[in-house]
């Protein structure tokens, strides 16, 4: 192999390596962040069904926030999702 080519090679796989690092930091960010977002809204619905002591009116709050954020985000937020982040 002639010097250019060994060089290109180089080159190439020092470029790769920092893209997969960069993947994976993001990769773990992201996951960081969402296991932040799901705790604070447990949190959060929690607080709002157990300090009004809406114990069977509670049920119908998580299944109408459900609704709601299933049809603005997504599926992750199904009751039954909703119910594990509390």
């Amino acid at each position: 192999m002639t010097k250019p080519v060994i060089i290109e090679k180089k080159l190439f796989a020092d470029i790769a390596r920092l893209i997969e690092e960069s993947r994976s930091l993001v990769a773990q960010t992201v996951n960081s962040e969402l296991r932040l977002l799901y705790w604070r809204i447990g949190r959060r619905v929690i607080e709002e069904v157990l300090s009004n002591k809406r114990a069977e009116y509670g049920k119908k709050i998580i299944s109408n926030l459900s609704y709601d954020l299933t049809l603005s985000y997504g599926n992750n937020f199904s009751e039954k999702n909703l119910r594990r982040m509390m």
